[in-house]
């Protein structure tokens, strides 16, 4: 069985900062990428982010230049630093780990955690 686990995620004033960590553990033999998506109200859920086990990222445009993704492969943990922050911004952001097993690709995600930029 595979896990993610996120913390990070909080009330915070526009122009503030917040560090999303998404980790994962189980049995799992690779990732393969590791991103965090985001809904808001009313909207469809995208992807913020995601990077490559070998580092490769993908940003979606609105966040270019203020929020950068970054991993630590050795903890399979991946983090999102959050600058800049704007009332668009506020939603759940879940991670997702796209991962190689013994059977073939697995996808988790994890349960969200939420963020809510203020003002």
């Amino acid at each position: 069985q595979v896990q993610v686990v996120e913390s990070g995620g909080g009330l915070v004033q526009a122009g503030g900062s917040l560090r999303l960590s998404c980790a994962a553990s189980g049995a799992f033999l690779s990732i393969y990428v590791m991103g965090w998506y985001r809904q808001a109200p009313g909207k469809q859920r995208e992807l913020v982010a995601d990077i490559t086990s070998g580092g490769s990222t993908n940003y979606v445009d609105s966040v270019k230049g203020r929020f950068t993704i970054s991993r630590d492969n050795p903890k399979n943990t991946v983090y999102l630093q959050m600058n800049s922050l704007k009332p668009e911004d506020t939603a759940v952001y879940s991670c997702n780990a796209n991962v190689r097993t013994t059977w073939g690709r697995a996808e988790v995600w994890g349960q969200g955690t939420p963020v809510n930029v203020s003002q």
